[in-house]
């Protein structure tokens, strides 16, 4: 038995985007920058994973950078902003979350070190602090970054209602939002969140690693509001040099075009298979002294859960062995020895973080995958609680 109860790290790719990707890679590989005819028909893959991509998003006048991971467009966002004019070097206002994922608040903190100067926003009780927001809205800001969904709590954050603020209070900033967790998760467009630039990424999706993607408005690189932070030979409009990744690219877009009609109702099915674990958490007595962490508003895939006094390493092996899979936090800092920032910023002790396991939840999960998971909870508790007596 395997189930598979990690998506919100990876999800498998789907045969749709690995046929994409293999028929790229054998009949389709000339480098998209050349002009002869194989060059142009790795640039028409290009053209169509851009359109799969702004289509899916309601959008047709943003430009779409296409990078190698969602983590290198959140730099790019961050690094691209701060860096594009000489006189935001000089006292200049980056506004964020005290949760974020690591891709953006490790540039932050990079910034901070050079003299910008890095506010963050409350999230308690997984949701974001407007009035927080409103305060810390002044002229010298030139960027919030903004998470949609919580990669480890799963809230779901008011983005259209902060970008309202951010844009009256704050004309020259503009707002990025790292919409890894929620993108073909949730419906959603560009204008209804009100961002300027959004990261997504392919391996969240059932597309291939190794890709992601900044969509940025157009007027945001006519402005020169946005720099390139590699450097190179000029591809993705000169915003991200490096010959692209064609067949990764166009699986990404085969991922989409596959995934964005489904979106209501994958997340309606996921939603359901959550509140089905919720329920059996609340209900069964082995379970009763697990503690779960619920957002007011949340995404449909993602829960995370409190352990009684027991790590969540140990139980996440525990389950492993019964080739049940979950995770202990964000996949990107699981190696770490520091307890979840999220979890605390929720109001979680960083004891409670400590013993927390993430499970994320993907379409093709089953109702019989949840009741396994709470029958192999429930039997390594009650070891793993004994053995600790």
């Amino acid at each position: 038995m395997s189930i598979y109860l990690d998506n919100s790290a990876t999800t498998p790719i789907c045969r749709e985007a690995l046929d994409k990707y293999n028929t790229v890679s054998l009949e389709c590989f000339g480098n998209p920058s050349s002009l002869h005819d194989m060059g142009v028909l790795a640039e028409r893959e290009l053209t169509a994973a851009r359109r799969e991509l702004l289509s899916s998003l309601g959008d047709k006048q943003a430009d779409v950078i296409f990078t190698a991971s969602g983590t290198e467009a959140n730099n790019l966002a961050i690094f691209g902003r701060a860096l594009s004019k000489q006189r935001y070097l000089k006292g200049s206002r980056i506004i964020t979350t005290d949760g974020e994922h690591a891709s953006v608040h490790s540039p932050l903190s990079r910034l901070a070190e050079m003299g910008f100067e890095i506010v963050k926003i409350p999230t308690r009780g997984g949701t974001l602090d407007l009035d927080a927001l409103k305060e810390t809205l002044t002229k010298n800001v030139i960027l919030v970054t903004l998470m949609m969904v919580n990669n480890e709590t799963g809230a779901l954050y008011d983005i259209a209602a902060a970008s309202r603020l951010i844009h009256t209070l704050s004309p020259e900033a503009l707002l990025h939002v790292d919409a890894t967790q929620s993108y073909l998760k949730l419906p959603f467009t560009r204008k209804s969140l009100g961002a300027d630039m959004i990261t997504v990424s392919s391996h969240k999706i059932e597309g291939p690693k190794g890709v992601g993607a900044l969509v940025v408005d157009a007027a945001v690189k006519k402005a020169r509001g946005l720099s390139p932070i590699i450097l190179g030979g000029g591809q993705e409009g000169a915003m991200r040099s490096g010959t692209e990744n064609v067949p990764g690219i166009a699986a990404f877009g085969e991922a989409i075009r596959i995934g964005f009609p489904l979106v209501k109702e994958r997340a309606a099915a996921m939603d359901k298979l959550r509140s089905r674990l919720i329920e059996k958490i609340n209900t069964e007595p082995a379970l009763s002294e697990i503690s779960i962490t619920l957002p007011e508003s949340h995404a449909p895939h993602i829960l995370n859960i409190t352990l009684p006094e027991i790590k969540s390493e140990t139980m996440l092996h525990a389950l492993s062995a019964s080739g049940i899979y979950v995770s202990s936090g964000s996949a990107c800092s699981s190696n770490s020895a520091h307890s979840s920032s999220a979890l605390v910023a929720f109001g979680r002790t960083e004891a409670e973080a400590d013993c927390s396991l993430r499970v994320s939840l993907s379409h093709r999960n089953t109702p019989e995958d949840i009741d396994a998971l709470c029958s192999a909870l429930a039997d390594s508790l009650t070891r793993l609680v004994r053995m600790k007596r």
